[in-house]
């Protein structure tokens, strides 16, 4: 009997008896029920609940308990669809250990054990951070299209654990410069420092898990943590420490779902990480569950807490010692960087970053390049190469140098045409050695005035590299004065002089006439220049 039915039956019998004053016996007689029934009627207007029996499993020993929880555990680093089933117990259960136990009994057990580990987990306790406290790190990998490629990438994520508010960053690997990097960068957006930050154990972080929560630290990561003053707390190893950390782990595939669906195409790794300076943005409006405020309203309120930020900005790179081949290339990390040809066959120091990557000769930087998302690629330079291929015209049509300045837009079709007329005027190696000079002078002008020089001479039909070098320093001064009044003529007999003098790259100094009257200006109080006093210091001379 449905409790609605019996609640209604009761009812019944309790009217009856009130209003009939009927004896037990007739009640269970007009009712159909026991004398049992009536009585607890007549006791109770709620029926009492129904008891279902505790039944103990017991063909399934505590080994068998022992073993299916084993298993159950396993399960949670286990591919979810090669997981185990109630059913699949069951069966391994009888086949492998012999046990004598209904499917029924199993399916129970196994139902109480999942129960216990929260499915995916063990379960949580809800947890308050203080504000500017605590921030979680954890490194998410996605893919994008860059230039077309598909590639793999990893995402540094910090997470205010007070506030919600989170920064991402994108890198071609997850290396200690990508790690290191991502600190510094998440640090500048929040505008200061976390007391605390929990993470993984990382290599980039340690070498090696000690007893308990004790690491061995890289040192790198120690003169982190001792420049932004922030303390580490490592998460147990493994699957047992992943809840230690959760709201990381979720924010990962939240801004994954959100943000990175569909996967991404962008022209480089830059444009892709302005993506994601715009996602968090927008995710200053979102509301975390039913929280009163939003995600950038409590960052607001938690940011004045942080930590400050120190006074000079951590130089995270990584330095290496690398030789330079004989095509004028460093190997770094399986990718080729071209340096000046000058320093073949010698040694340099490379400062690796996580976006880029310094070569220095001594203190001198000599090359800069920006680091590569794939393993075996070069990328080279056409101005490394300007003082051999001067000697060897002959090289330059077939550089790959060549290829990718034209690819990245630097090697214009202004260029191309001057080297075009240049070779049919000049013959193949002459022409090319013109055009040579030319590109030379893009260590001393920005490329807009080259640009506008070789203009110039092409429209002069002219090949003249000293004339594209003046024309560009034209172009310079017009642009850098474009309001300047017209230069007064220097009168005859005075003496003129100039305001600074002309530097490599800046165009022609402009000339002032010192001398000549100011309008609204009187005569000037100075006397006129003498050598009286230098000839009586002649005569003084010549008496001696």
């Amino acid at each position: 009997m449905k409790r609605r039915q019996k609640v209604e039956l009761f009812e019944r019998i309790r009217r009856d008896s009130r209003l009939e004053e009927l004896s037990i016996r007739a009640l269970a007689r007009r009712h159909g029920v026991h004398r049992r029934l009536v009585r607890e009627a007549l006791a109770s207007a709620v029926p009492a609940e129904r008891k279902t029996p505790e039944r103990t499993p017991t063909a399934l020993t505590a080994r068998h308990r022992a073993m299916v929880r084993g298993w159950l555990v396993a399960d949670r680093v286990a591919p979810p669809k090669q997981r185990h089933t109630a059913r699949r117990v069951w069966q391994r259960l009888v086949d492998e250990q012999g046990a004598v136990v209904a499917e029924s009994t199993v399916r129970a057990y196994v139902a109480e054990v999942r129960r216990e580990l929260g499915g995916t987990g063990l379960v949580t306790v809800p947890q308050t951070h203080p504000p500017a406290e605590e921030a979680e790190v954890d490194f998410g990998e996605f893919k994008a299209w860059i230039a077309g490629v598909l590639v793999k990438l990893w995402m540094f994520v910090l997470r205010l654990s007070h506030s919600g508010k989170a920064v991402h960053v994108a890198y071609a690997n997850e290396t200690q410069e990508s790690f290191f990097d991502g600190f510094v960068t998440a640090f500048e957006t929040l505008g200061g420092v976390p007391g605390r930050v929990r993470l993984d154990n990382l290599r980039p972080a340690m070498v090696r898990v000690l007893l308990g929560r004790a690491r061995l630290e890289n040192t790198r990561f120690v003169l982190l943590r001792s420049a932004y003053g922030f303390d580490a707390f490592y998460c147990q190893p493994g699957i047992d420490g992943a809840h230690e950390k959760g709201g990381v782990e979720g924010e990962i595939g939240r801004f994954r779902r959100r943000h990175l669906v569909p996967v991404p195409a962008v022209e480089s790794l830059a444009e892709l990480n302005a993506r994601l300076v715009a996602a968090d943005e927008a995710d200053d409006a979102r509301r975390i569950a039913a929280r009163a405020e939003t995600v950038g309203q409590a960052a607001a309120r938690e940011r004045p807490l942080l930590a400050a930020l120190p006074a000079e900005r951590l130089d995270i790179s990584a330095t290496l010692s690398c030789r330079v081949d004989p095509k004028a290339r460093v190997c770094v990390r399986q990718s080729y960087y071209s340096v000046p040809v000058r320093l073949a066959a010698r040694k340099v120091t490379v400062r690796l970053g996580a976006r880029e990557l310094r070569v220095l000769d001594g203190a001198r930087v000599v090359a800069v390049h920006v680091r590569s998302l794939h393993k075996g690629t070069e990328d080279l330079v056409l101005d490394h190469y300007l003082e051999v291929l001067a000697r060897k015209p002959g090289a330059l049509p077939g550089a790959t140098a060549l290829d990718q300045a034209r690819a990245a837009g630097s090697f214009t079709a202004g260029h191309q045409r001057y080297w075009d007329l240049a070779r049919r005027r000049l013959g193949d190696g002459a022409g090319t050695r013109a055009l040579i000079a030319v590109l030379l002078l893009h260590r001393s002008l920005p490329a807009a005035a080259v640009a506008a020089g070789i203009s110039a001479a092409l429209d002069g039909d002219r090949i003249d590299a000293e004339l594209v070098a003046v024309e560009a320093r034209r172009h310079l001064e017009h642009i850098r004065e474009p309001s300047s009044p017209p230069t007064t003529p220097t009168p005859a007999g005075t003496t003129a002089g100039t305001t600074a003098g002309t530097t490599a790259g800046q165009g022609l100094a402009s000339v002032e006439v010192l001398d000549a009257p100011r309008a609204g200006c009187g005569a000037d109080p100075r006397p006129a220049p003498s050598l009286t006093g230098y000839d009586e210091l002649l005569a003084a001379g010549g008496a001696r």
